[in-house]
């Protein structure tokens, strides 16, 4: 079962029975256990603010989709897109696909998503030139399992490597999801955007 799913879902009794033994061998004085990439960007991304759903399809995706234009009233609105391929995916929506930022909300997919401290690094690859504060405060990212990565610094290795001709530029990430809390001390000088994720699962 995928890590997302039992993260999801209620450990069973023959699961935690499983994983006693362990807890209990460990003394106080072990070094703390390291959570798999997956489980690590998933609680830090979730403690950001972030709004994650774990998509295990094609089919659950469009759905997941649909529940949040739904949820968001943002049927026949305008949507920021700037992905021709996102475009095509989700025409099926009625949405008016414009570069205005003042659309409700923007569709995009990402370069990476990033474990340690639960952010998403996008690149000109995604925004172009745009500025965050120039998009609209309601974000839709679109990923899969395989852009987990552990750091930032991975995460630019990894762009450097899969654009070599031509290196996107303005490259930077979004790790604030609470838009109430822009004015907080600890978030100053970063753009505050209400996140949800769609993770499609291709591993």
């Amino acid at each position: 079962m995928s890590l997302f799913r039992r993260f999801l879902n209620p450990k069973s009794k023959s699961d935690k029975k499983q994983e006693s033994p362990g807890k209990a061998e460990r003394g106080k004085y072990m070094p703390e256990v390291k959570l798999p990439t997956d489980e690590r960007f998933m609680l830090n991304f979730k403690n950001n603010g972030g709004k994650f759903l774990y998509c295990e399809d094609d089919k659950e995706l469009q759905e997941a989709f649909d529940n949040i234009l739904l949820e968001n009233d943002w049927y026949e609105k305008e949507c920021f897109c700037l992905d021709t391929n996102l475009q095509d995916k989700f025409k099926g929506f009625n949405l008016n696909f414009t570069r205005s930022g003042s659309a409700p909300f923007f569709l995009s997919t990402c370069e990476y998503l990033v474990a340690n401290d639960g952010s998403i690094l996008i690149s000109s690859n995604q925004i172009k030139e745009c500025k965050l504060n120039d998009l609209p405060d309601n974000f839709v990212i679109i990923s899969s399992t395989s852009q987990l990565i552990d750091t930032i610094g991975e995460g630019l290795r990894g762009i450097k490597f899969r654009n070599k001709q031509r290196i996107p530029s303005n490259i930077t990430t979004i790790k604030n999801f609470e838009t109430q809390k822009e004015g907080d001390f600890m978030s100053y000088g970063s753009s505050a955007k209400n996140l949800y994720l769609l993770l499609l699962e291709d591993l």
